[in-house]
């Protein structure tokens, strides 16, 4: 089974940058529609976006369209979220998945998910 290890996660002021990265094992990598998520304390995990197998499409909800952007490295089995002009409404623990349905233009949920890895904290102080 294919394990996630995410990384790139901080403190930053708000108006930053990060970068977040997550490794796959495995060698079937580029086979999986990869997917973003977080999770702030007390609420529900939040989509965030995600990517087609050959890097060529991604998706976002509205709510994170224009400051967030997916890509992928197959041949290093890593997925990557830019994030820009970060907010402290940002700050939660943001998790890399493996989307075990098919790519579509559309949101997927927390059951469209068959691995997730540990997650990764992102902070944005005001």
């Amino acid at each position: 089974q294919v394990q996630l290890v995410e990384s790139g996660g901080g403190l930053v002021q708000a108006g930053g940058s990060l970068r977040l990265s997550c490794v796959a094992s495995g060698r079937t990598f580029s086979t999986y529609v990869m997917g973003w998520f977080r999770q702030a304390p007390g609420l529900e995990r939040e989509f965030v976006g995600a990517i087609a197998m050959t890097g060529y499409s991604t998706y976002y909800p509205d709510s994170m369209r224009g400051r967030f952007a997916i890509s992928r490295d197959n041949a290093k089995r890593t997925v990557y979220l830019q994030m820009n002009n970060l907010k402290p409404e940002d700050t939660a623990l943001y998790y890399c998945a493996v989307v075990r349905q098919p790519w579509k233009w559309g949101t997927y949920s927390p059951a469209d998910i068959s691995t997730w890895g540990q997650g990764t904290q992102v902070t944005v102080s005001s």
